[in-house]
């Protein structure tokens, strides 16, 4: 079952949006040459403190993090750390917050100062891509349809889409159904009604779509060590279209 929304509930989810992409926004400024990544994360807790709200990353399943901070070849759950960045490096930032009961999830990867034009195309195109995934988030449309979508433009580009990691539903847990993979047949998958919420998030890889789980048992790298960039939005469903709430 997909849990569905009411336009109330939707609201509050809209205002949690809003507040988480504030925060994301002040630590893509933090972001740059000489910093640690445990820096970056020592800024999320006081954004989300002075919010007042809580992280829906931190303990979740034992993770450890306020937030993900996946460097380079990190697909995803990058944990913060000594690690300082440095030019040409790219960093994907995985925020997620609880607020008045309910989850909202988005993620940016953000270059730290130049980077080559082959890896400034695989931001561009991960980021078309989820803007691609949400345009065919409407009422009537099938599930993979977002997936299909996002999966042809990443590779007619000649990147990889990930398939070990997806995207998911999002309410009241911050991991709902559906899953939202970023590949898939069209014209399948659920029929998309008003009230749903997806976090949609293609992650692409500049080589294989393969992975391995470093041995903190969290961070995921690309298996050829080749770089990955990661987009998310939490987009509701509505009777207009999507809607996205962590805009």
């Amino acid at each position: 079952m997909i849990p569905l929304k009411s336009e109330r509930e939707i609201e509050t989810m809209n205002t949690a949006g809003k507040i988480l992409s504030g925060i994301i926004q002040k630590l893509r400024d933090a972001v740059a040459a000489g910093v640690t990544t445990a820096e970056i994360e020592s800024a999320a807790e006081r954004l989300m403190r002075e919010e007042k709200v809580v992280s829906a990353f931190k303990g979740y399943r034992g993770y450890p993090g306020q937030i993900c901070t996946s460097i380079n070849e990190e697909i995803v759950h990058g944990i913060p750390g000594g690690r300082i960045l440095k030019e040409g490096d790219i960093i994907s930032l995985d925020v997620g917050i609880k607020y008045k009961g309910f989850y909202s999830d988005a993620a940016v990867t953000v270059p730290v100062g130049v980077v080559s034009g082959t890896v400034k195309k695989l931001l561009e195109v991960t980021q078309v891509s989820l803007e691609k995934g949400i345009e065919l988030a409407q009422p009537g449309n099938h599930l993979f349809d977002i997936s299909h979508a996002i999966q042809v433009y990443v590779e007619a580009n000649g990147f990889s889409v990930v398939r070990d990691f997806v995207g998911h539903g999002i309410g009241t847990k911050l991991h709902e159904d559906p899953e939202i993979p970023n590949y898939g047949v069209p014209h399948t998958g659920e029929i998309l009604k008003p009230g749903m919420v997806l976090a949609i998030e293609p992650m692409v890889t500049q080589g294989t779509c393969e992975c391995r789980i470093l041995s903190d048992g969290w961070t995921a790298i690309t298996k050829d060590g080749k770089y990955s960039a990661h987009f998310e939005h939490s987009v509701a469903i509505t009777e207009n279209g999507p809607e996205v709430l962590t805009a």
